[in-house]
This record gives structure tokens, C-alpha cells and sequence, in this order.
């Protein structure tokens, strides 16, 4: 989807003053695999320190679903979610977590981050 960043809405942050983490956890994410077609699903946690926005949840929500028919790497789909929301609201720090459902008997999990890693905010 050529447009897919679009999607993504943004609001001014609320206080822009000081360093938070907003978290964000999706539960039913489903990309396909590119080499069988067959479904993947995945948790996704998004976490970021805003800097002037914060991405509004109906649109992330809408752009997350946009993934449903494609196929993509699981690799593929962590970086480009993090790209996206990175070039839609700028935070100071973002990282993208895709947890995957076992598969052929193995778990796949795919972290990506933006910047640097807050020290007093991380887990």
C-alpha cells in the first residue's frame, strides 16, 4: 500500500516538557507470510518518548490493519511500522516490538528502535 502512511494522525503532546513513554499494545496484528500466503499474527508493543506529537489511536489502529493482505517479512514489517510512525511524529526515542505466534514450532520476536534509549524511562 503505496499510501499507507497517510493513514497516520498526529496530535500536538500535551506536555511536551517532559520525557514520558507512551505505550501502546496491540493484540490482534495479521500480516501474511510472502512465501506461502498463509496468515501470521503477531502482538505488537509501541513505546516512544514524544517530542511535539503523539500519533492518535483510531489512525494507528486503521494503519496497523492496512497490513492484513500483504505479505511481508516479520523483520520487514517492525522497521517499516517504526519508520512510518517515526517520520509521522518525530519522537525524541521509539521502539516497535512484534511478538509473533509460533510457528513450525518457533517464536519470533523483532525489536527495532529510533534514537536513543531514555535511561530513566527504560524497562
Amino acid at each position: 500500500m503505496e499510501d499507507r502512511r497517510s493513514i497516520l494522525e498526529t496530535f500536538p503532546n500535551p506536555h511536551p516538557g517532559r520525557d514520558y513513554v507512551i505505550e501502546h499494545k496491540v493484540q490482534e496484528f495479521t500480516s501474511l507470510c510472502p512465501i506461502t500466503g498463509q496468515p501470521d499474527f503477531a502482538r505488537m508493543v509501541i513505546r516512544y518518548v514524544a517530542a511535539g506529537k503523539c500519533v492518535e489511536l483510531k489512525s494507528l489502529k486503521m494503519y496497523l490493519q492496512s497490513f492484513r493482505n500483504e505479505g511481508i517479512f516479520y523483520e520487514d514489517v517492525t522497521n517499516l511500522i517504526l519508520n512510518d510512525l517515526v517520520s509521522a511524529c518525530s519522537p525524541k526515542w521509539m521502539s516497535v516490538r512484534s511478538i509473533w505466534s509460533v510457528r513450525g514450532g518457533i517464536r519470533s520476536v523483532v525489536t527495532a528502535e529510533h534514537g536513543n534509549r531514555p535511561q530513566p524511562l527504560s524497562s
